[in-house]
């Protein structure tokens, strides 16, 4: 994977990160020094903690833009999300390696109406490099970051279940934001593209107090952006990213505002992913026994950027250094040593049957939906929301993450609610796209499969796609299935195939070859849709979801 410097710099405009970490409290200086120079400590050394070795990725789904924090004995992830809705998701651990979804520090994009796709479209503007941080003093959860190059967002929880809520809006705009909550409960703000800025926010953290240039990034090496701010030892650090190949620290030992220096932490460096980029970008954490890790994604296009896990130790004069393998990121470590955890989270595959009211957070919108057309009763009810026979332009279409390198989704579909005109299915959605489905139509049903649902590079529909096979059904019943082939690179395939018993499953139209430029930013996802051509007033009832990896 390369890119020109052009590109680099463009494509990080809209992807970077931004964070702080939690040692125990916010800022860093928790950290010992007995540890901070040392190599983490390693799980076979205590075999009551965790034991054996982990492999990279940790998650082979798209969660880009990583901030990692921890509370206590328990891990966050917060990821940008762009136009899907709702935003910022937060993932939970308790050993770094095994995560569960946990709730999304954006309820709604209530950020202008297309997000509503409503006289526009939000594609790849949205939620981007934001950041997750938490406040002792308080005991609140805070969530930063700028939306559209027009004003930045604060949002606070209690516990990132939510509710989350909006705490204030700023007229600043902290591009690809860190937030750093200090010692003596200040909160900071590194944010910037290659000229770096530092914030400080009132002690509400409704307004900014004052903020000033700290950095500007050497002409050699390019663009810096995606901070992460730290405190550790009394040093302040700024976590930036060269993308999508580099990544660059910060060091000030006379306050957050500096003066910098600055050290390259990688750059080129081999990753751990067959056919992958670099590792680059994410955020610095401390575990609650005093070891380092350095948690990265890898571009691994057509499936998005997935994270990836190393160890860090420190040096004697208090710079960052990853722990490789012959010279690269390592495929494998040896697991963190920390304590069992106290349940299994939650795997991120397997069945949903939308059991109770409500869906659960590992489900995310093609922008805002309607929710007067939805609903969650033992079973997932989409009614048509949306006239129209562009998909890209129909509200209510509902994604999931693919898992990689290879999964299959199924649903278990009853059409018998649909009306004539009605377009119901399961596709692999991107700016270019897929689905299998039911058109009923005069009557009659068929289950078809159509491609050529294409977007330019505006993000405007270029294509709406076209039968590429068709069958006739029976009944009101039927599953859907795609097998999806998202291993980095060219030429990676979706399948698709139908059942009318749940058993026995038929194929249907040729593979769909997945797209891997990078410019969409988000990778393919499953995405589950109703909409009408004619008139509204159709639905279908999702029964069953299933993810599947081999």
């Amino acid at each position: 994977m390369s890119w020109s410097h052009q590109d680099h710099s463009r494509r990080e405009a809209l992807r970077t990160a931004s964070g702080l970490i939690v040692a125990g409290s916010v800022s860093l200086t928790s950290a010992s020094p007995s540890h901070a120079a040392a190599l983490p400590p390693m799980a076979a050394q205590d075999p009551l903690l965790a034991a054996a070795n982990y492999t990279n990725p940790v998650i082979w789904q798209d969660f880009a833009d990583i901030d990692i924090i921890r509370v206590g004995d328990t891990y966050y992830y917060s990821a940008s999300t762009m136009h899907y809705s709702p935003g910022a998701p937060i993932l939970r651990s308790h050993d770094l390696v095994n995560w569960e979804f946990a709730g999304h520090s954006v309820p709604v994009l209530d950020f202008g109406s297309k997000y509503d796709l409503n006289g526009g479209r939000g594609y790849v503007r949205g939620v981007w490099a934001s950041s997750l941080a938490y406040r002792p003093a308080n005991r609140t959860f805070y969530w930063l970051g700028q939306i559209d190059f027009a004003r930045t967002y604060i949002y606070t929880a209690a516990s990132v279940e939510g509710p989350w809520t909006r705490h204030t809006t700023l007229d600043n705009v902290y591009y690809d934001a860190g937030l750093l909550v200090d010692d003596n409960d200040t909160m900071y703000v590194a944010y910037g593209n290659s000229t770096i800025h530092v914030a400080q926010l009132s002690a509400d953290a409704r307004t900014q107090v004052r903020s000033r240039q700290v950095f500007t990034t050497p002409s050699n090496v390019g663009t810096l952006e995606g901070s992460r701010f730290y405190k550790r030892n009394g040093n302040y650090y700024i976590f930036l990213t060269r993308p999508a190949n580099g990544q660059y620290i910060l060091k000030s030992t006379s306050g957050p505002f500096g003066p910098y220096t600055m050290r390259q932490v990688l750059l080129d460096l081999g990753g751990p992913i067959s056919g992958g980029g670099v590792p680059h970008q994410g955020g610095l954490v401390q575990t609650q026994n005093g070891a380092w890790y350095y948690m990265a994604f890898v571009d691994a296009y057509p499936g998005g950027r997935v994270p990836v896990l190393a160890p860090i130790s420190w040096t004697s004069d208090g710079w960052p250094v990853i722990q490789l393998v012959n010279n690269a990121w390592g495929a494998s470590y040896p697991a963190p040593a920390l304590p069992a955890p106290p349940r299994q989270v939650t795997p991120l595959t397997g069945v949903d049957t939308f059991d109770g009211t409500t869906l659960k957070p590992k489900w995310e919108w093609n922008h805002n939906p309607d929710n007067t057309k939805w609903s969650v009763n033992n079973g997932l009810r989409l009614q048509t929301a949306t006239v129209t026979n562009d998909l890209y332009s129909a509200r209510n279409t509902l994604t999931h993450r693919i898992q990689g390198p290879t999964s299959t989704a199924t649903v278990e579909l009853d059409h018998s609610a649909m009306r004539d005109g009605d377009r119901a299915g399961l596709a692999v959605l991107r700016d270019s796209s897929a689905w299998i489905g039911i058109k009923r139509d005069g009557g009659s049903t068929r289950v078809v499969m159509v491609n050529g649902l294409t977007m330019d590079s505006n993000w405007n529909t270029t294509g709406t796609g076209s039968e590429a096979a068709s069958a006739n059904v029976s009944g009101g019943r039927i599953w859907l299935r795609v097998n999806a082939d998202i291993r980095p690179g060219s030429g990676r395939q979706a399948r698709f195939s139908y059942s009318t018993n749940g058993t026995g499953f038929t194929s249907l139209g040729p593979a769909f070859t997945l797209g891997n430029n990078w410019t969409f930013f988000m990778g393919h996802r499953f995405a589950i849709f109703n909409h009408a051509t004619q008139a509204l007033g159709g639905a279908v009832n999702v029964r069953r979801f299933e993810l599947a990896a081999p």
